[in-house]
């Protein structure tokens, strides 16, 4: 008992340190590293296409060693903040949704449910979005969203260019929110939204009026955003999903249970 009472804070009973062998200081280093380098891209001393100053010389000015600043370049560049080339000096890069685009993948194919888990994601973000473009779209907003539309038009029944054509109009929509964060969200889901719709056009039941009807859904929501109208661009997004999402859900749970077939029959 006395033993006991006298054990150093930390000594786990039998003497043993939980937490011998971790150094938390090359960690510390390495964050204050971060959060001065990022500091210096807020405050406008480091913008896009800049250079950063080489490992060793970053490792001398803030006084820690090579490996530290190395480790904090690759977390920046994990992050989409810099840009790393074999070769050539690391610059500092405008921020895109590239490290959403990874996360949303990889997340996505953890989970059985994923796919339908995305459209439940888009089904709660995107009428929201298209209300805050009502309200916030510009000229310029609406003649992007406008070309999308004949894009889509001319694309009718032609699958792989209908898809391109559908990813950036609800983009778009999200780029006129004025909401940066937004805009980063649906550009990172990209790739997950791509193998939903490809699920969903490739349907061979679909006719030539039901793509148009398709259509005509997406000028709803361009119409209401042309006007200002705010509750009109989210119902209108609203009825969108609405329209599509006894069909999405069931193709993605198909498409997840042909997922599941495939990892029990092994490599």
């Amino acid at each position: 008992m006395e033993a006991q009472a006298h054990r150093p804070a930390g000594v786990a009973r039998g003497g043993e340190d939980p937490f011998s062998g971790s150094d938390v200081v090359p960690i510390r280093l390495g964050d204050t590293l971060i959060a001065r380098i990022t500091q210096a891209i807020h405050d406008g001393r480091l913008k896009p296409g800049d250079a950063l100053p080489s490992e060793a010389r970053l490792a001398a000015s803030f006084g820690v060693s090579k490996p530290i600043a190395r480790e904090a370049i690759r977390q920046l560049a994990a992050m989409g903040v810099v840009n790393i080339q074999q070769g050539k000096v690391t610059r500092v890069q405008a921020l895109d949704a590239a490290p959403l685009d990874r996360f949303f993948r990889f997340a996505v194919r953890g989970r059985r449910t994923g796919l339908t888990e995305a459209v439940e994601l888009r089904r709660i973000l995107e009428p929201p979005i298209a209300a805050h473009s009502a309200e916030r779209r510009s000229a310029a907003d609406v003649e992007r969203l406008d070309f999308i539309l004949a894009r889509m038009e001319a694309a009718l029944g032609d699958v792989p260019r209908w898809i391109e054509a559908d990813l950036d109009f609800h983009e778009a929509v999200a780029a006129s929110s004025g909401n940066r964060l937004l805009d980063f969200q649906i550009r990172g889901l990209r790739p997950v939204i791509r193998e939903v719709m490809e699920i969903f056009n490739s349907r061979e039941a679909r006719t030539a009026a039901d793509w148009r009807k398709t259509y005509q859904r997406h000028v709803l929501v361009v119409d209401a955003i042309r006007a200002g109208d705010s509750a009109a661009a989210a119902g209108a997004m609203n009825k969108h999903f609405e329209a599509a999402e006894a069909a999405i859900a069931e193709l993605a749970t198909l498409r997840e249970g042909d997922h599941d077939q495939d990892d029990r029959a092994g490599p």
